[in-house]
Parts: C-alpha cells; structure tokens; sequence
C-alpha cells in the first residue's frame, strides 16, 4: 500500500507529533507499505532551522526506509495567533501543491491539530481520488477555547463547521484517545 501522510511535524523534532508519525511509518514500511512524509524543515518550537536543514520549495531525504519530503514554509516560533496561523495556512497551501507532484497513493492520511493540515490532507485526496483519513490528536477548537487562548466566537464557529466538514469527509477518523471518540 501507498502511504501518503501529511503532519507539519517529523524528526528530528521531539515532539509528540512527530515521534507518532515517525513510529507509525517505521512500523508501516517494516510491514512492506510505501511510505511517503509531506512535512515542512524542522523548526518547531522555536522557529528556527535545524542543523542541516534548509527552508526549500521542496527537499527530499529517506529515512529508515520513509521518504520525507519538505516543502517550504512560513516559519515562526510557537507564538502568537497570527504567525501561527499564517505558518499553519502555509503548510496547508504548500503540503498540498507538493503532494500533487507526487505519485498517487492509495491512502492520503493528514493528521491534526493543527487543522489546517487535515484540510490540505483532505483536498489532496480528493485530488487524487484517494480515500482520506483523518487522524485526530486533539479536538480543535474546543482545545483553543478550553485553555483560554480564544473565546468562543464567530472564527471559533467556523472553525467547528471546518472540523465537522472533515469527520464527514474523512472515510476514517484516527482517534488517540477514547475521550476523542467519544466526543
């Protein structure tokens, strides 16, 4: 099977996101799946480049068997809703035209949050006319709201029909949590 998944995270970040997504796909390829990583130059949490690593249109590496390609990025630190956003947006806009370059999978897996992921990871399956699964490692937005960084508002309410477009679009939901699931 041809893996397609997109995550704005991936080694040699540390993070959470990225340490999942490399397991899975290590265990993926092991089990004879090719596996292709859309995601952008390391950079997170402080917004800035990881030895080695350059902020390019695109630049490929194989790792453990996975090929990763990054594409470039509006890269900031993991402050303020604005840069935020516009890094996320950028992502969605260029892990999505990238992903058009590459051969079509037989799957497109995007994972979220941050959402904006799943929306580029959801209009390349339908791209590709590949089934699009949606891996949810957080509820956005309730998340923003629940730790204070937004309140409830206009943008909070389009972002919930955003995320319920995505369950319904998905042909799976990948939940880490059974609280996930049940909400």
């Amino acid at each position: 099977m041809r893996i397609l998944f997109l995550s704005d995270n991936f080694p040699p970040e540390g993070n959470a996101p990225a340490t999942r997504l490399y397991e899975h796909a290590v265990r993926w390829v092991r089990a004879g799946h090719d596996v292709t990583v859309i995601t952008c130059a390391p950079n997170f949490p402080e917004g800035k480049l990881f030895p080695g690593y350059r902020n390019a249109w695109r630049q490929v590496e194989t790792v453990e068997g996975i090929r990763v390609v990054r594409v470039k990025t509006y890269i900031t630190a993991n402050e303020g809703f604005l840069k935020r956003t516009l890094d996320y947006m950028s992502f969605m806009l260029m892990g999505f035209v990238m992903g058009l370059f590459e051969r079509r999978p037989d799957v497109v897996v995007a994972t979220s949050p941050q959402f904006f992921c799943a929306i580029g990871g959801w209009a390349l399956s339908v791209a590709k006319w590949r089934p699009f699964v949606f891996e949810l490692r957080d509820l956005w937005p309730a998340s923003i709201v629940a730790v204070g960084a937004m309140r409830r508002s206009l943008v909070i309410r389009l972002l919930e029909r955003v995320e319920l477009f995505l369950y319904h679009r998905a042909a799976a939901v990948v939940s880490v949590t059974q609280s996930f699931r049940e909400d």
